[in-house]
């Protein structure tokens, strides 16, 4: 499954490789902002950004589902990522009014329970997009 490729040693990771990947997936995301602007609906925003990586050779899965664990034990639940890219970065998008401390709680959730080291949240509700960006890393 695509969670477990995730779990890599933090000293296993190429930090320049990771940047490089987050940069294409910036410049994809503010491609579809260009083209858009804000107002839409989360799902087109995930559609066009999907369309945007495949342009650009980047692996990802879309609505990726990572089964969760209590205590040791799998669940019957799992909780779905908008984009899961190269199994390495969780994007989730938002089309809101205001990015709010628990969209950014959901992030660092989903990268606790991927363990992949970097995540993105989109806002593509943003006027300019590069004001709707933020990276987060644990």
């Amino acid at each position: 499954m695509a969670y477990e490729k995730a779990r890599v040693k933090r000293s296993e990771i190429d930090l320049e490789a990771l940047n490089e990947l987050s940069g294409k997936i910036v410049d994809a995301a503010v491609e579809v902002h260009r083209h858009l602007g804000p107002g839409l609906l989360e799902s087109v925003y995930e559609t066009c950004l999907a369309k945007e990586l495949t342009e650009r050779a980047v692996k990802y899965q879309r609505q990726a589902e990572i089964p969760i664990c209590y205590k040791g034990e799998p669940l019957e639940v799992k909780f779905k990522v908008d984009l899961l890219v190269e199994d390495l970065i969780v994007v989730e998008i938002k089309s809101v009014e205001t990015i709010l401390p628990v969209h950014e709680a959901q992030v660092l959730t989903y990268l606790k329970l991927t363990g992949c080291p970097l995540g993105l949240l989109f806002n593509f509700n943003s006027k300019l997009m590069k004001d709707g960006i933020r990276r987060f890393r644990i």
